[in-house]
């Protein structure tokens, strides 16, 4: 036995080496493990435990004791109440949850003994935050023997913690404990399907809604929207309407899930090609009154920009325009990309102007495709116009425009105007891109500089640049056409050591 005398003066300094000596003790370490007299007296001023307003058993008056005769043949557990105030004070301060846990596994001794669902929940906490795992699945355990669950939001809480460790064969114990319990389960095996799905592993989501359906639990709005996620990203369009269906016909409180559930419905019929289908739903949704998204109407205008339909496209991208829901960078491109493949190269400088009044930057694909656009529609003289013509405007290019721009010049001979923008795309950091390396090599090859191109292909290497299959083409012709044949066989085998594969 050990005691904490009374002390007016005594230090926290003090206390806390008690308490990792475990200089005191609440319980004897002999087999019998009876309780022993616990008397303490600390003055409150000097030293607090936790400011949670819970009494801390090291913090009440002299006259507060846990105990019982160590004579005693038969354990037998204190005061229930004072005890339980006891651990929540030790488990609510780190200096001391470690020893808390120990109190808590020798009271497991006792046959009277059951925990209670505060007492779980910063044991919980505790071994989360110390990632004591091993210690996780010996609690779980406790959880069936004493048959008490902490709340629905530890449970959910602790198995997302676990998925997100990887600890995955824990998971599935905890699931085997919780479906007893139906509102906790349903709660569990939701943060299990999300927690999955967060780690694109959707073939477990699928293990766990199986698993859910064998238990007899019943999903609610949640598990529908995690589990439809899980078909819709490995493909299963089929099942995700099946689902749907299914969550229709239960007419479930979805309110804060309706929104989602029709984006997943319609995004995933989009992309299989259904487009009218997932069209014919979004009106059932604004029917019922659920309110529109800015990825609905994204993934809408995509799927009807990818197949051609351009009046329906142009019809939701001017309704999602003025309701403010364009904010995908991805929807703006797929509509460029629409008109490039429609001819109708001027309405692609109108979504650059859509990007800019929803306060969007027009990205680098943008402007690649448009550039790009022009170049394969118009031909590299509008190319060039049109480039600079959004540079003046404001837009910022970016590597793969660069490049994009540099070969444009290069083929209509301005040679000059190509220097100068890959020394700017050099000064902003883009100095490895092999396709740009490569257009510049071949416009000195036809300009017959020679040992320009040799110079900037070593530069290319310096930095750490493959040399790739064009240029080794460019500097062989350039030095073929000079009868420089040494030059032509030694950059052959350099080809070959490198194992740059040759083309026709």
């Amino acid at each position: 036995m050990a005691s904490i005398s009374s002390c007016s003066d005594c230090s926290l300094g003090l206390i806390n080496t008690c308490l990792k000596s475990h200089k005191f003790t609440l319980f004897s370490t002999s087999k019998t493990f009876p309780f022993v007299t616990l008397t303490y007296s600390i003055n409150l001023k000097n030293f607090q435990v936790n400011s949670s307003g819970w009494p801390s058993p090291i913090l009440e008056d002299a006259s507060t004791t846990i105990e019982m005769d160590s004579d005693s043949q038969q354990k037998s557990l204190p005061d229930a109440k004072k005890f339980d105030s006891f651990l929540y004070g030790m488990l609510q301060d780190p200096q001391t949850q470690q020893l808390a846990y120990e109190y808590y596994n020798k009271a497991k001794e006792i046959p009277e003994f059951r925990p209670q669902k505060t007492i779980l929940k910063l044991l919980i906490r505790y071994l989360l935050r110390s990632k004591k795992w091993d210690l996780i699945v010996s609690l779980s355990e406790d959880f069936k023997f004493y048959n008490v669950l902490p709340d629905g939001y530890t449970c959910s809480r602790l198995v997302a913690s676990c998925i997100k460790a990887r600890k995955f064969k824990i998971v599935n114990n905890l699931l085997e404990v919780f479906k007893t319990d139906g509102i906790i389960a349903v709660l569990a095996f939701s943060s299990a399907m999300r927690g999955y799905n967060k780690l694109h592993m959707y073939s477990s989501t699928i293990l766990v809604y199986e698993r859910m359906k064998s238990a007899g639990i019943v999903l609610d709005s949640g598990c529908y929207c995690q589990i439809m996620e899980a078909f819709h990203k490995i493909g299963e369009t089929d099942k995700v309407v099946e689902l749907f269906h299914e969550f229709e016909g239960k007419k479930l409180d979805s309110t804060p899930f309706s929104t989602e559930v029709y984006r997943i419905l319609c995004e995933s019929l989009g992309k299989s090609g259904r487009a009218f289908e997932a069209f014919k739903f979004f009106g059932d949704m604004r029917k019922k009154g659920i309110l529109e998204d800015s990825s609905i109407y994204g993934s809408l205008i995509c799927s009807f920009a990818s197949a051609g339909e351009v009046k329906v496209a142009e019809e939701l991208f001017k309704e999602a325009e003025e309701k403010r829901m364009l904010r995908d960078p991805e929807v703006f491109l797929k509509v460029v990309l629409m008109y490039i493949e429609q001819g109708s190269m001027e309405k692609t400088l109108e979504i650059v102007e859509s990007m800019k009044n929803s306060n969007l930057k027009v990205s680098d694909c943008v402007l690649c495709a448009i550039v790009n656009g022009y170049s394969k529609k118009r031909g590299y003289w509008s190319a060039v116009k049109v480039y600079e013509q959004l540079v003046s405007q404001g837009c910022i290019p970016g590597q793969v425009t660069y490049a994009s721009i540099i070969n444009a010049y290069c083929r209509i001979g301005l040679y000059s105007k190509a220097e100068m923008v890959f020394l700017e795309m050099q000064q902003k950091g883009f100095d490895k891109c092999v396709v740009a390396y490569s257009s510049m090599v071949a416009m000195y090859g036809k300009a017959g500089r020679v040992r320009d191109a040799m110079r900037l292909v070593a530069k290319m290497k310096a930095k750490g640049c493959e040399p790739n299959v064009w240029i080794y083409n460019s500097l062989m012709d350039m030095h073929g056409r000079a009868k420089n044949l040494r030059q032509v066989e030694k950059l052959w085998k350099e080809m070959k050591r490198r194992r740059v594969n040759p083309d026709k």
